[in-house]
């Protein structure tokens, strides 16, 4: 009877372990550390860099692209940095432009395989970027601030003003 009740208490503590880690998103407030220390703040605020400028394939594509080195030495060329730290992290920008090596962004923003996410629509009905993604341009290490899951979305796509599809076929193809 006692080994009975101990196992029932068990299974029940494991289910609700497992109804709380459900519930909690590990990736919001996700802050990778990336090759190279790239400040948005600086880039999207101070110099106001819209983010198409290097996301470029957002519009189009299903994915947002992350920019290659060619379109960081677009201004980095010129750009040589203030500080001692911006001037070296420029400097393994421009090693990788005369390598041909690709800068190994780490990606923040990243949905499970089974969530077809294009961009392409959102930027189509006027959203902002920052409606999923936060304040970006005030970040000077980019994190997560929103929980981005299927709860997330669906209660946006619900809201009447939005008029976007709640079919499961939208995302999950």
């Amino acid at each position: 009877m006692k080994t009975r009740f101990l196992s029932a208490l068990g299974i029940l503590v494991l289910a609700l372990l497992i109804g709380f880690a459900a519930c909690v998103n590990p990736r919001e407030g996700y802050a990778p550390e990336q090759p190279i220390a790239f400040s948005h703040q600086l880039h999207a605020g101070v110099n106001q860099i819209p983010c198409q400028y290097c996301h470029v394939s957002v519009g189009e594509s299903h994915k947002a692209s992350i920019p290659g080195v060619n379109t960081c030495m677009n201004c980095h060329s010129q750009v040589s940095g203030r500080t001692p730290e911006g001037k070296r992290e420029i400097q393994k920008i421009r090693n990788a432009w005369k390598t041909g090596d690709p800068i190994d962004w780490v990606k923040v923003h990243d949905l499970p395989d089974h969530v077809r996410f294009s961009h392409q629509p959102h930027i189509m009905a006027g959203k902002d970027c920052t409606e999923c993604h936060g304040q970006v341009n005030t970040m000077d290490v980019v994190a997560t601030q929103n929980e981005l899951n299927m709860g997330w979305c669906v209660n946006c796509h619900r809201q009447p003003e939005n008029n976007a599809p709640i079919e499961c076929f939208t995302c999950h193809y």
